[in-house]
């Protein structure tokens, strides 16, 4: 087996999105490299099943992580560029998109603004 990239895994956080079969985190870093983080273009608008999982997404990582700066990890690249750039943003100037270690942080006002059901105690699936 290759020498796979060193990858915190966040321990707790949930492993995707109960009945969708879509995942929130990985399991081992990627063997041919670690996808980048890049902003993708959301097509999901509220009322989507789209929309929904992106936010339970968002309540996971608020509920996990709050305010505080957190590594990328073992955290589902494709998820996470659904909402870089937007409601999740990166903490250092010389961000590296192919790190696992690199450091993000919830942009709580934009998140807030869309998707305020992340924000809540309970996010109903």
């Amino acid at each position: 087996m290759a020498n796979l990239p060193e990858m915190t895994k966040h321990r707790g956080f949930p492993g995707g999105m109960p009945g969708t079969g879509v995942q929130f985190t990985i399991r081992r870093a990627n063997p041919k490299g670690v996808t980048p983080l890049k902003a993708i273009p959301r097509k999901a608008r509220p009322g989507t099943k789209e929309h929904r999982i992106d936010a339970a997404f968002l309540h996971a990582l608020w509920h996990h992580f709050g305010t505080e700066p957190f590594e990328r990890g073992n955290l589902d690249a494709a998820r996470l560029s659904l909402l870089f750039g937007r409601e999740v943003v990166a903490v250092e100037k010389d961000f590296d998109p192919q790190s696992y270690e690199a450091l993000l942080q919830i942009n709580e006002r934009v998140a807030r603004q869309n998707f305020p059901e992340s924000f809540e105690d309970v996010f109903e699936v």
